[in-house]
């Protein structure tokens, strides 16, 4: 990012396994309303606050593992739902941190009133925050942060 800047203008959505089925996947927990519909209320947001938005999913690991790599040097900050791997990927971890890009993780349920495997996340340690348990609503709210992310740190 260039030092003139204090915002981030590259922000990228990463999300994992089974949130390409929002909208139809355990409605009680997850909702009615399909990723596509969040993302195009998010993009209008970014583009009022001047930062681009991307957006990527993928139910494998090693392919979300290998879009945190690829932000290293074209993206300023990263929102990443890992999904049921939040509970067991150490590499996903390991590469948000190998790539010193800023990010926070977010849950769509509280995590916390699941089922007890459900209540760790292991890529927590590697983020700024988490937010949880608000609906599709903790995109919004981290999208809202992480573009004015450089404003306070």
């Amino acid at each position: 990012m260039k030092e003139t800047e204090n915002k981030a203008r590259k922000v990228i959505i990463i999300n994992g396994p089974n949130l390409n089925l929002l909208g139809s996947r355990e409605e009680k927990i997850y909702g009615t309303k399909r990723f596509d519909d969040v993302y195009k209320d998010l993009k209008k947001i970014s583009e009022s606050r001047g930062a681009e938005l991307f957006y990527f999913q993928s139910n494998s690991e090693g392919k979300i593992i290998d879009k945190i790599h690829e932000c290293i040097k074209s993206i300023d900050f990263i929102i990443i739902n890992p999904g049921a791997l939040s509970h067991y990927s150490y590499s996903i971890h390991d590469a948000i941190l190998s790539s010193k890009v800023p990010a926070v993780e977010v849950h769509i349920s509280n995590i916390y009133k699941r089922e007890q495997w459900r209540r760790k996340s292991v890529v927590s340690p590697a983020v700024l925050g988490v937010i949880s348990g608000l609906g599709t609503y903790v995109y919004k709210l981290a999208l809202l942060y992480a573009v004015d992310y450089y404003n306070f740190n």
